[in-house]
């Protein structure tokens, strides 16, 4: 784990890159901010994490780290040690977390739960909708510390680490580290619902868009050319063909969208 910090004092903000050692978009926006050293009005810690995954381009070398919170230190895998490290680091701070995914190309936030710091941030940032995990969070980083993780693109693209870059600097011109104004927007919330499995296979197909309806009786997906039927209505979240080892992605329902305020004249 490497830990920086860019301004003086004792950071309640904090950049995470690098859970995933397959996902090196944020990396290179923190390399950024490392270079450029910017002058911020709070200081900012910034983490690049699971180093030893990075280095061998793999998800994890042990366990998932992002399935690992809050660990321990003799949690006998190294993500489960680096786990317990990681909450240690980051305690007492506010954390932008950043991923890529091989389900959806546009940049959307995963929060744990919708709180007024959610609804006040995620807006601000340039985002597509925002999800609450609702069941689905044991183990992730955002289980042990205040997060909004964000997954900026497709993995390995470098549209991804260019996004990873615009989404730390609007996250830290919003929590007013970086000076300077954001342009908030229109987000549609959704709540995961359910995991949607898949059998094991050669071949695996995704017949839908993330974050567009499923109706009943849609046909959502196939392992081997064996379809899968929607028997209710759902949105799909993180779903790709390839993406997960046991499921497709994640079912999800739209509870909310959070409107801008109209400026009076």
């Amino acid at each position: 784990m490497r830990v920086a910090q860019i301004g003086s004092g004792t950071p309640e903000i904090a950049v995470v890159a690098g859970i995933h050692g397959d996902e090196p978009c944020g990396v290179r926006a923190i390399e950024r901010l490392l270079d450029e050293r910017p002058t911020v009005e709070r200081p900012v810690k910034l983490v690049v994490a699971n180093e030893k995954a990075l280095e061998r381009q793999v998800r994890f070398v042990d366990v998932d780290l992002n399935r690992a919170f809050p660990g321990g230190p003799n949690a006998g895998t190294h993500e489960g040690e680096l786990a317990h490290e990681l909450v240690g680091e980051l305690e007492g701070c506010l954390t932008f977390s950043m991923h890529s995914t091989q389900s959806h190309a546009d940049p959307f936030a995963i929060v744990n739960s919708v709180t007024e710091t959610a609804t006040d941030l995620v807006p601000q940032l340039p985002v597509a909708a925002m999800v609450e995990t609702s069941n689905f969070a044991e183990g992730r980083l955002f289980s042990e510390i205040e997060t909004i993780e964000v997954e900026c693109g497709l993995q390995g693209s470098e549209t991804a680490a260019q996004n990873a870059d615009r989404l730390t600097r609007a996250f830290l011109t919003a929590v007013e580290a970086l000076p300077g104004d954001t342009v908030r927007r229109d987000l549609p919330v959704y709540r995961l619902t359910d995991v949607i499995g898949k059998n094991r296979a050669d071949t695996y197909e995704v017949f839908v868009d993330n974050f567009t309806e499923v109706e009943p009786g849609d046909p959502f997906a196939a392992a081997d050319g064996s379809t899968q039927v929607a028997s209710d209505s759902f949105y799909p979240v993180l779903m790709s063909p390839n993406g997960y080892r046991d499921v497709f992605g994640y079912a999800a329902e739209k509870i909310d969208v959070l409107t801008t305020t109209p400026t009076a004249d």
